[in-house]
């Protein structure tokens, strides 16, 4: 089992590190530290994001919060039964995820949202930490193809062997089930290609996974 447990103080990052402290200087009401884990701990449900938005969990505090790509994230999670409120305003408000966790792969905000391959690799750890506590028969929902591969990562297959793909479902090794789902950021929903209803199918597919 992998031991290493993420914390807010990580600064294994240069590149990253010095970029928060560029966005904190700009921004000091900002809460520029890497984003911690969202929910239940012992959740049968984890959904992988890429990384903190600027303006929205960079700044937030809690993953999917204060953008764009959270509105349809959280509204569907109240829809199927994972969240007390169909909105995240702040850290704050009350909210609870109910059986669901919210991570993200790169836990720092990185420059232009695009981290590198090997920032990617140096936060699998935290990601697999994460997932080391899961049940058995849990879903490992991947917003993207970077969530998708850290995932594959940190289960330890390699990355040929499971193509990313919206709505594509891949077993682990561990017991768990890797779903796949196009991100819900601004631009994939702008421009169709993902829908409400294409993100609604991901998550009855996990609801039938976990029933």
């Amino acid at each position: 089992m992998n031991t290493k447990v993420f914390d807010t103080s990580c600064q294994q990052c240069p590149r990253l590190a010095t970029f928060l402290a560029d966005v904190k200087q700009a921004h000091p009401d900002y809460f520029c530290k890497p984003v911690p884990p969202f929910g239940d701990k012992k959740a049968h449900l984890l959904i992988v994001g890429l990384a903190p938005g600027k303006h929205g969990a960079n700044a937030s505090g809690r993953p999917f919060t204060g953008d764009y790509a959270g509105v349809l994230l959280y509204q569907t999670l109240y829809d199927y039964g994972f969240s007390t409120a169909h909105e995240s305003r702040h850290a704050r408000d009350g909210l609870k995820l109910k059986d669901c966790r919210i991570t993200n792969a790169v836990k720092c905000l990185p420059p232009e949202n695009k981290p590198t391959t090997e920032e990617i690799r140096t936060c699998n750890s935290f990601l697999a930490q994460e997932i080391d506590g899961m049940p058995k028969g849990g879903v490992l929902l991947a917003l993207g193809s970077i969530a998708h591969n850290a995932v594959l990562r940190a289960q330890g297959v390699k990355l040929s062997a499971c193509k990313f793909g919206h709505g594509a479902l891949h077993e682990m090794p561990s017991g768990l089930w890797l779903l796949d789902s196009y991100h819900c950021s601004r631009y994939n929903t702008q421009t169709r290609r993902l829908t409400e209803d294409m993100f609604r199918d991901v998550f009855e597919q996990a609801r039938v996974l976990l029933s």
